[in-house]
Order: structure tokens, then sequence, then C-alpha cells
């Protein structure tokens, strides 16, 4: 799996592609599993598999708001970050259908790529304050997600097998 840095050598195609792939790649993760086997956690503290699924369908939708906001303001907006464990707790993933994450993950993803495929030029140095992170261009925000799901998918194909 390519490091944060090595996503961001690779051209802008190359990383939206890598996004393009995501939804594919979850399906074909769970399907025929059981819900069972979606919601069993490889230990104590690493996530079930429909609880990546339900994380990536949230991060999603987070993503989105974000570009949104980006691009509607003329300075950098600060943007807060949230805490997944928190997040997959209070939503409670694991009461979740893994099938409808997925079906809602794929949507906003759509929409998030037809975001990214629209920019030209300069709006790609367009940006905002992550509270951990600093400040990210909206580029930066493409090489995230490319490490980003890579990184869950790995996740959640390491639960399926019952490993941490």
């Amino acid at each position: 799996m390519p490091t944060m840095e090595e996503y961001a050598k690779q051209p802008t195609a190359q990383r939206l592609e890598r996004l393009t792939r995501t939804g594919e790649q979850l399906a074909a993760a769970i399907k025929g599993q059981s819900d069972a086997a979606l919601s069993r956690r490889p230990d104590g503290k690493n996530w079930a598999a429909k609880e990546v699924v339900c994380h990536l369908r949230d991060t999603e939708e987070s993503f989105g708001a974000r570009f949104a906001q980006i691009l509607a303001m003329d300075t950098d907006p600060r943007m807060i970050g949230a805490d997944a464990d928190r997040l997959a707790e209070e939503r409670q993933y694991l009461r979740n259908d893994a099938g409808e994450a997925l079906a809602a993950f794929r949507k906003r993803r759509e929409e998030t790529l037809a975001t990214l495929r629209s920019l030209v030029g300069e709006q790609w140095k367009k940006g905002g304050i992550h509270a951990t992170r600093g400040r990210m261009t909206l580029d930066d925000f493409l090489t995230l997600m490319a490490w980003h799901d890579d990184n869950h998918l790995d996740q959640l194909r390491r639960a399926l097998e019952g490993k941490a």
C-alpha cells in the first residue's frame, strides 16, 4: 500500500482513479458475508468490517461538506476533526446494515468524484485549516482520500480474517 507521500506524487488522474475503485472493492469484500462475520471485531480495539464500511460512508459525507465549504469561501475555512471511534459508538455502526452503508457510500463517492472532476487549475490549491493536519488543499484531500481508502480496505479485509 502506498504511503501518503507516495500518493501525493501521483498524477491527479491516478488518485481520482483510485477513488473510483473503492465502491467495487468494498462490495467484493463483503459479498456473501453473514451479518455475524461483518460484525465480528478481531479484538477489543479494532473495528469489525461493518464498522469500516460505516466509517467510510460517514467520512465521505464529511469530505463532501468540507469541499463545498472550501469552494464556497474566499478564505480558508476552519474544519473540526472528528473522533472516529466516538462516531462508531454514537452512530451504532454495529447495528447498521452493511449493504445500506455501502450503497450510501457509493452515492456520496459519486458526488465527491463529480466535485473533484469539475476542479480546474487553481481550484486544486483552495483549502481549509484542518484541526490536526493544518492547511490542506483540495489536492491534499485527494491524496488523503486515496490513502484512506487503501488503509481501510486493508483493515476491512483483516477484520474479516479475524486479524487486527
